[in-house]
């Protein structure tokens, strides 16, 4: 199955896609863009991975940034909050705090964001705490 994605590179760059290939063991996947080409991924290079449902997004829309009382994706996560060195800061829910492995996935506090869960390089984390 096909995944749409948006890679943040560490340096700024996005790419916006389609992937069948990516995931937290792996260290490059391949991208399919809009227009046809496809480009390889180094993992390493990232900032995260958004897993999204759909790649045009929605900039007004401000997530919730607390948790749904009953959701029961909270159950057995830890809340996090992680900060990036260009000042994006990421609210969520994460399994096996503090992360051992390089890249760890977080889901979004709001059910209903864009995004659908988050694939972070941890050597690209800043700042991180769990949040209250």
């Amino acid at each position: 199955m096909s995944n749409k994605v948006v890679a943040h590179y560490q340096d700024g760059r996005v790419v916006k896609g389609t992937s069948l290939d990516v995931g937290p063991g792996r260290r490059w996947f391949h991208v399919r863009c809009a227009d046809g080409e496809v480009v390889h991924v180094d993992m390493n290079d990232l900032k995260a991975v958004f897993f999204v449902r759909s790649l045009e997004g929605d900039a007004t829309r401000n997530d919730s940034l607390m948790p749904l009382q009953n959701d029961p994706r909270s159950r057995g996560a830890t809340l996090v909050k992680l900060g990036f060195a260009d000042g994006e800061t990421i609210v969520g829910l994460t399994i096996g705090w503090p992360p051992r492995n390089p890249f760890f996935f977080v889901n979004p506090v709001d059910p209903d964001s864009n995004n659908i869960r988050i694939l972070v390089n941890r050597n690209a984390v800043t700042a991180a705490e769990q949040a209250a």
